[in-house]
């Protein structure tokens, strides 16, 4: 047979012959992909529509559905809930949310009530044993009770009663006309009394008022069980008023607009809306027309609409002070709309149809977003008799005989879909702060660039290096304009930010072995004239200069660091640097450099067991500082200075060059670093704004888990922003005194900050002491820290660990001299993926932060809460203006943790020991004359402390440590008495003998208890007073103090 290399072919002839057969307008980057897919698996079925970028789908059916769906409600995840003991053809003629609750009331036709939790599991039921049907329910905020409605009833029940009680309800008639519709007006100044109101088919609206009084007494007197009560409809107070020449269809309460609205077929008086005094009166009320009435109504807040919907099939939009005109038509409902709600975070409103057809609007566009059907059940069956939005759990919920929950699209992809922004972890990812974009690159080698405001993906490149080439590094150059990547075979490339097009390569050395000049991280320099400049580190730790002219395509490495860990590791801790000759003609800020080693001093054998190799690097190119910084695999921090020529060893840890088998050898590598600088433009910037909030800590102790800080990273210094402007207004006065004090403390030297192995934070001056030391709390033991990321103006400090944690710091304070380390502060943590971070970035026009893990995705956090906002490569826009629900990925469960510290104020209040008992000597060397001249009379408004029992009470002396019981179940002492714990009291130093009632001390009791025989003698005399007024004679001490055998 012969080999593969005869069958294979070149992509070049490939594409070639692709465009031969199908001309030149197919795309380079389908057919690559095409091309691909052949060479992994020759024998996977193709599609040649696949050449032209039109692949068949391999995604789930949830993918797919909510690529056919309008992103609103997700019907491919609905939820049933079938209500049990409902009697044959039962419906649910009413459902009825208590949002302060989170209990969901489901009232079917024939009578049963049933109360869900937040689960939609059964609290609790009833069966309302009534001859006529149930046409409605609410709940009575102020009475904590249901009331439902029949035909000629209102039904009262408590369901929070236990047992059989729970058939105890009170029924309430006779009523004029035929009930059908309720609803409770919620008033926060009513008091254990409840306003109801009816619509019926007479046209009347009626109001009952209900007291606690009317129910508990009488309830309280009944002794029948399961057996409800009759009351008379007569004895409660009532009124009513006629509204509709028909039937009220609905009845609704409205708290934003202070007034009811009932709506009827009634063609003349469609709606109702008006104040609940106009029930008491004859005066006109505001009542809008529609053709053939309306069937259902309800009020949008935020957009000030009230929408209609009757069997005309049209929905209006009306204003509530103009009843002359509607201000909107939504129009395409094709049979009587029964129903009608509106999502008011979202801005939807969700009408229904009796054909059972959902339809989805936008109440600001008024357009429509989604449409669907609830396609189950036989023609004119399982009619939808109510429906309802459930805001706590974003779903929209409806009643046939059955419970229907269509829950939203984003929560469901938010919450239960893993988030997948690559196929393959996370290498790469960096932030165009210039065109607002997220650049990602994966291991499978493909980069994708993605608009951060609404997460959509621009462009992506496939095999950017070649196949099967992986990508380990990029860098974006200052302007934003052009970005380079690097791979594992040493390649560099240019490219265009903005097309995607490759510009400048530096191609494979013929001599280079495999993996010899694996890339880890890539620096741009500042743009020099006609030239780019990238700083390289490669993984076996050399640090390399790659040119690329103007004119050139091609890149060449024009020097290479010479490896300084062999000098340092003997006694020089300084090594002076010259200028190689053929450098010194260009002016460049970072030239070729050579050790000046003496000759004289004996170098160190390496030990091949311990790797020196640099492993993370960071560059400083400001005016008056050319610095390099590195941190070796080792723990060791070396520091090029390019300004003295010098390289010098910052810090090296004790036992570094030891090799101890016990011990992990990775312990003491530094996994990155970075410089902290502020440039004077931001330092003169921060008395003005203020970015990162240190205020915000100073509210309550300890750290706490937070659902969610609305409070914004940017604005959260406004507590202390009247002193930051009298502090500017001072430093103006300053500065014109004494103009050269500003440029010392702007120019301030930089600082290095590392990330540890071993989890710690460390901070170092660059002559190498060490400012802090810090263990980033995250309720779980040290995590070594994985890569560092810090604002423009170094106000903001961001870390993440292995574990997928994000750390985020104020250490704005903390720069300025003398680096106070209280001033460094952790701000949040909170758990943003399962496996290991790669790369943080905070975002800061957006205030967000995005994440990066070798879990394959990409995704995005409110920077002041640490709140989830999604990922990259989801189908839904992201939307950051506006927080959204508190929600989690599905492979995270921990809450955000906010870090809070002592208020300066609440440090310097006096803590009291409690409790306080009274002190009899106290108050035996107080007098009331001594209280009298002591202080001036107090004034009205002030409050006398200066009590004498006050004054008399203390702290007890008592041990604090717990006590230990030795003892229980005494059968002796009876059930109450004889199941308390009893314990045993170790020689306190004075303790006062229990007095018993009614009898003298047993002496077996006394000589249980150490310690006790000298105390009985001395509180015989008031054990003697005592007795004769305590009755009756009752002897307890054997019960408290048994014999305790020796």
């Amino acid at each position: 047979m012969a080999g593969p290399s005869l069958y294979t072919i070149d992509y070049d002839k490939f594409y070639a012959a692709v465009q031969e057969l199908f001309g030149p307008e197919v795309k380079n980057q389908d057919v690559k992909c095409f091309y691909r897919k052949l060479c992994n698996n020759p024998d996977a079925p193709v599609d040649w529509c696949e050449i032209f970028g039109y692949f068949t789908s391999d995604e789930d059916s949830l993918a797919a559905q909510m690529d056919e769906e309008n992103l609103v409600f997700l019907v491919s995840r609905k939820q049933r809930v079938v209500i049990s003991g409902s009697r044959r053809r039962d419906v649910i003629k009413c459902i009825v949310k208590i949002p302060q609750l989170d209990l969901l009331i489901a009232a079917s036709q024939k009578g049963l009530i049933t109360v869900f939790n937040s689960q939609m599991k059964v609290q609790t039921s009833t069966n309302v044993t009534d001859t006529s049907w149930i046409t409605g329910c609410d709940y009575l905020s102020q009475l904590k009770r249901i009331v439902a409605t029949t035909e000629r009833t209102i039904i009262v029940w408590d369901y929070k009663a236990q047992g059989s009680s729970q058939e105890n309800y009170f029924v309430i008639k006779p009523m004029d006309h035929c009930l059908l519709c309720v609803c409770v007006v919620s008033l926060s100044n009513q008091f254990c009394r409840d306003d109801i109101l009816l619509g019926d088919d007479g046209g009347f609206v009626n109001k009952y008022t209900v007291n606690s009084d009317d129910f508990g007494l009488r309830q309280a007197k009944s002794k029948r069980k399961s057996q409800s009560q009759v009351l008379e409809s007569k004895n409660f107070k009532s009124i009513k008023r006629k509204l509709h020449n028909d039937w009220v269809m609905k009845i609704r309460y409205i708290s934003a607009l202070n007034c009811f609205g009932s709506c009827s077929l009634d063609s003349v008086h469609s709606l109702v809306l008006d104040s609940l005094k106009r029930l008491e009166d004859n005066l006109p009320v505001r009542e809008f027309s529609m053709p053939r009435g309306a069937n259902t109504f309800c009020y949008c807040i935020k957009a000030n609409v009230i929408v209609t919907g009757g069997d005309d099939k049209v929905l209006r939009l009306w204003h509530p002070n103009i009843s002359t005109k509607p201000v909107g038509k939504l129009v395409g409902h094709m049979f009587s709309i029964t129903e009608i709600v509106t999502n008011e975070k979202d801005q939807l409103v969700i009408s229904l149809s009796s054909a059972k057809v959902f339809r989805v609007w936008d109440i600001q566009t008024l357009s429509l977003l989604q449409v669907f059907h609830d396609s189950q059940g036989r023609p004119g069956d399982m009619q939808i008799y109510s429906m309802i939005y459930d805001s706590n759990h974003s779903m929209l919920i409806t009643g046939s005989n059955v419970i229907d929950m269509y829950p939203l699209t984003r929560i469901i992809q938010d919450t239960k879909q893993v988030p997948h922004t690559h196929e393959r972890e996370i290498n790469v990812m960096l932030y165009n702060k210039y065109f607002h974009q997220v650049l990602t690159i994966c291991s499978e080698s493909i980069i994708k660039v993605w608009e951060l405001e609404t997460g959509l993906q621009i462009y992506q490149i496939l095999d950017p290096h070649g196949f099967n080439v992986e990508l380990t590094s990029a860098a974006i150059d200052e302007s934003g304009f052009l970005f380079a990547t690097g791979a594992y075979n040493g390649t560099v490339k240019i490219w265009d930010f903005g097309s995607g097009q490759e510009m400048k390569v530096l191609p494979e050395g013929k001599d280079w072995k495999e993996e010899e000049h694996w890339l880890k991280r890539l620096i741009f320099l500042k743009a020099q004239e006609k030239r780019h400049l990238i700083l390289a580190l490669e993984r076996n730790g050399k640090i390399k200069m790659i040119q690329g002219k103007e004119d050139d395509i091609y890149l060449v490495v024009i020097w290479e660091l010479p490896d300084v860990v062999p000098v340092l590791q003997g006694r020089n801790h300084i090594v002076h640097l010259k200028v190689s000759s053929k450098d010194r003609s260009m002016a460049s800020p970072f030239p070729d450099v050579k050790l000046i080693v003496e000759k004289n001093v004996p170098q160190p054998v390496n030990n091949p067991a311990i790797s020196t190799e640099v492993n993370c690097i960071d560059l400083l190119q400001v005016e008056g500082y050319n610095l390099i910084a590195a941190g070796t695999l080792h723990g060791v921090i070396i520091l090029w200075n390019f300004v003295t020529f010098t390289v010098k060893e910052v810090y090296r840890p004790e036992d570094c060059f030891t090799v101890d088998p016990d011990l992990d050898p990775k312990r003491f590598r530094i996994n990155d670093i970075l410089f902290l600088f502020r440039t004077p433009e931001c330092a003169r910037r921060s008395s003005q704004d203020s970015i990162c909030s240190s205020s915000q800590c100073d509210s309550s102790k300890g750290p706490q888990s937070s659902k969610g800080s609305k409070q914004s990273i940017h604005d959260s210094e406004a507590k202390v922003g009247e002193q930051i402007d009298v502090m500017a207004g001072e430093q103006q006065l300053v500065d014109k005194k004494h103009p050269e004090y500003t440029n010392v403390a702007d120019a301030q030297p930089p600082i290095l900050v590392t990330a540890h192995e071993d989890g710690h934070l460390r901070l170092w001056t660059i002559e190498g002491r060490l400012l802090k030391n810090m263990l980033p709390f995250t309720k779980h033991a040290a995590i070594s820290l994985t890569s560092l990321y810090v604002d423009s103006c170094t106000r903001i400090l961001l870390t993440g660990n292995v574990e997928g944690h994000v750390i985020l710091f104020s250490i704005g304070s903390f720069l300025d001299p003398p680096h106070d380390e209280k001033k460094f502060k952790q701000l949040l943590a909170w758990h943003a993926h399962s496996l290991e971070i790669i790369q943080v970035v905070y975002a800061e026009d957006k205030q967000v932060v995005l994440t990066a893990s070798i879990d394959g995705s990409v995704r995005l956090w409110h920077a002041a809460n640490g709140h989830y906002c999604g990922y990259f490569g989801q189908r839904r826009l992201f939307n950051l203006s506006q927080i959204s629900d508190f929600i989690l990925p599905c492979d995270v469960n921990e809450y955000p943790i906010e870090i809070k510290e002592e208020n300066k104020f609440t440090e310097k209040k006096q803590k009291y020991e409690y409790p306080l008992v009274f002190d009899q000597k106290r108050w035996k060397k107080m007098s009331s004359m001594s209280l009298l001249f002591k202080r001036v009379p107090p004034k009205a408004y002030e409050v006398e402390h200066d009590f004498k029992f006050f004054k008399s009470l203390s702290s007890p002396k008592i041990r604090r440590h717990a006590l230990e019981s030795f003892r229980t179940e005494n059968k002796e002492a009876g059930i109450v008495f004889g199941s308390l714990p009893i314990y045993r009291v170790p020689s306190p130093a004075s303790l006062r003998y229990l007095p018993l009632i009614g009898s003298e001390v047993q002496r077996q009791s006394s000589d249980g208890i150490p310690g006790k025989k000298g105390h009985v003698q001395h509180e015989k005399t008031q054990q003697r007073s005592l007795k004769k007024h305590l009755l009756p004679q009752i002897n307890l001490a054997s019960s408290f103090f048994p014999v305790i055998p020796k």
